[in-house]
């Protein structure tokens, strides 16, 4: 075992290590770096893999190859990261630019002749290095707003091009570009009772402790009494002094007596281990208010590559007759910190505020399968699902089953199954099991069907039932062309929806051949643009079909007229 720890301890020394160049790439973008997102940014289910270019709040800027090499991958999506394209460089790296409004005349013909070729808007392209080769500072692309994106940006990465590992990007240089003088914000501390019976200021729940800004620039917290095992953890934040907005933090670091505890430093991670951001948050608070309280310690160990831990996993055990100091840095990239002094003593004192007591038959085991069932419904967790052990509260009212709440991270899928014999083969075509929120509205799961048993796997707890879908997805034109001419119309748009199971596919046919429609799924709308030349002179029949999850099926029909000439 001690053998085991120093080789960790050695790799993880190795790879911190590794010597990026800092002259070899230039910046994607023209304009002053201005960041709206860094790299290791605490998102939703994972870390910001990547820059967050400003890019003066509008679309069309110029993005440069960042290096010599060839685009050897392209990704073309309403979603994530919608238009995408990757170039692999000869140093054994792959600079990836998403959110694109559009590629170059180059590119761009070559992607619109995968798109006839699959007869689809979402496409996949891995490309030969004699391709598409780029130089350094080519104009590639152009920016936008196309994705997930919320705005106007250039998301930018970096990747080991054999690993598929994300690094940041300022390990290449590019904090050169980025003038930083202010310290990270630590806004919040947390104090927490690891085990059932501890007391921590008379109290068995997590306490906030009280921050004093001191002489020196450093933080002293309020005193922490208690007995037995406790972690810690912070919300913090990092400012530079162009960006304007909050940041995630580079580095945090605890020591106990002055010997390293438990921290963490973004440098590199895979895409493997993003989801096990739930685990180092404090996930239920962030459920409650969106607050993202990073723990500093591990009641049960995860495997998140950038944690390194001492042998207690950053839990402290207050034991009798000793008093112990608990440090805290925080550090940006550019070496700016933010230090936190907590004095921690022994104390008995019985507790003021009591743990919230919750008593439920079913108890799931984190590092082993286990098996549910009550009335039609079976639940099947695979060891690993789950952080640490809890009481599920699980019950079926109404047809409908019960599973705690969503405050309890999930990792990875677990299967719920609900045996119904009283459907009709016809009626289960049109059936799957769905996710009800809040508000009573139903999500779509894929759900597959063998004899009167219906099967999903499910990725969060909450309410789960059977959900039937017969109607059809609505198609509306936004501005109608029927028996019109619209010569000097450059495109048509339609808007698309599905109130059930959501949209399965789309297509749009030109006189009876498929022509290229563009979703945003932001937007409900479907573009299709002239200059393809798909039109016909006079005359032209435009269909567009549209069906969601289950197989309901709509189609929209219009005839216009236009001229070429």
């Amino acid at each position: 075992m001690k053998f085991l720890r120093l080789f960790l301890v050695l790799s993880t020394s190795v790879i911190a290590q590794t010597n990026y160049p800092k002259d070899y790439f230039r910046l994607p973008l023209d304009v002053p770096v201005q960041l709206s997102g860094n790299f290791g940014e605490l998102r939703p289910n994972h870390f910001h893999t990547g820059f967050d270019f400003k890019t003066l709040q509008r679309e069309g800027l110029d993005v440069h190859a960042v290096a010599d090499g060839y685009v050897s991958r392209i990704k073309m999506s309403p979603y994530g990261n919608g238009k995408a394209i990757y170039i692999t460089h000869p140093n054994g790296y792959t600079s990836v630019y998403c959110h694109l409004q559009n590629a170059n005349a180059e590119i761009k013909d070559y992607i619109y002749k995968a798109y006839y070729k699959e007869e689809a808007y979402e496409i996949e392209l891995f490309l030969k290095p004699h391709e598409l080769p780029v130089r350094k500072g080519q104009v590639i692309a152009f920016s936008g707003n196309t994705g997930s994106s919320q705005g106007p940006h250039l998301h930018f990465e970096f990747r080991d091009s054999k690993t598929e590992k994300i690094i940041n990007p300022l390990l290449f240089g590019f904090d050169s570009a980025i003038k930083d003088t202010k310290k990270p914000v630590v806004s919040a501390l947390y104090v927490y009772p690891v085990e059932d019976d501890v007391i921590i200021n008379q109290s068995k729940r997590p306490l906030l402790l009280s921050l004093s800004l001191q002489k020196d620039g450093t933080y002293l917290a309020t005193s922490v009494k208690a007995n037995g095992k406790i972690g810690f953890g912070i919300t913090a934040a990092d400012y530079d002094n162009v960006s304007y907005n909050k940041n995630g933090v580079y580095k945090v670091q605890t020591y106990l007596n002055g010997s390293a505890s438990f921290g963490y430093q973004l440098d590199t991670y895979s895409f493997d281990e993003m989801r096990y951001i739930n685990a180092l948050i404090d996930y239920p608070k962030y459920r409650q208010n969106s607050q993202r309280v990073q723990k500093l310690f591990m009641k049960t160990p995860y495997p998140l590559s950038i944690i390194k831990a001492d042998k207690d996993n950053g839990v402290v055990d207050v034991l009798p007759n000793l008093a112990s100091v608990y440090r805290i840095e925080v550090t940006d990239f550019f070496g700016n910190t933010t230090v936190i002094t907590v004095p921690v003593n022994y104390d008995l004192t019985n507790p003021i505020v009591k743990r919230e007591q919750s008593h439920s038959e079913y108890f799931v085991k984190a590092g082993k399968d286990n098996i549910f069932s009550k009335e039609n419904f079976t639940v099947d967790i695979p060891a690993g699902t789950f952080y640490d052990d809890f009481e599920m509260d699980f019950d079926v009212k109404g047809k409908t089953l019960y599973m705690s709440d969503e405050s309890i991270p999930v990792q990875s899928n677990f299967t719920i199954t609900i045996e119904d014999d009283s459907y009709t083969e016809a009626e289960k075509e049109k059936m799957y099991i769905a996710d009800i929120d809040s508000r009573g509205r139903a999500g779509y799961n894929y759900t597959w069907i063998k004899g009167n048993k219906f099967s999903a796997k499910v990725r969060s707890l909450g309410r789960y039932r059977l959900y039937s879908d017969t109607t059809a997805p609505s198609i509306a034109i936004t501005a109608s062309i029927e028996g019109k001419w619209i010569s000097s119309q450059k495109t048509v748009q339609l808007r698309i929806s599905d109130s059930g199971s959501g949209i399965k596919s789309y297509n749009g046919y030109l006189n009876g051949k498929w022509v290229l429609f563009e979703y945003d799924y932001k937007t409900g709308k479907i573009t299709h643009d002239f200059s393809n030349g798909n039109v016909a002179e006079g005359a032209n029949e435009l269909k567009v079909v549209v069906e969601d999850k289950v197989g309901n099926i709509k189609t929209f029909e219009t005839r216009f007229f236009r001229s070429q000439q």
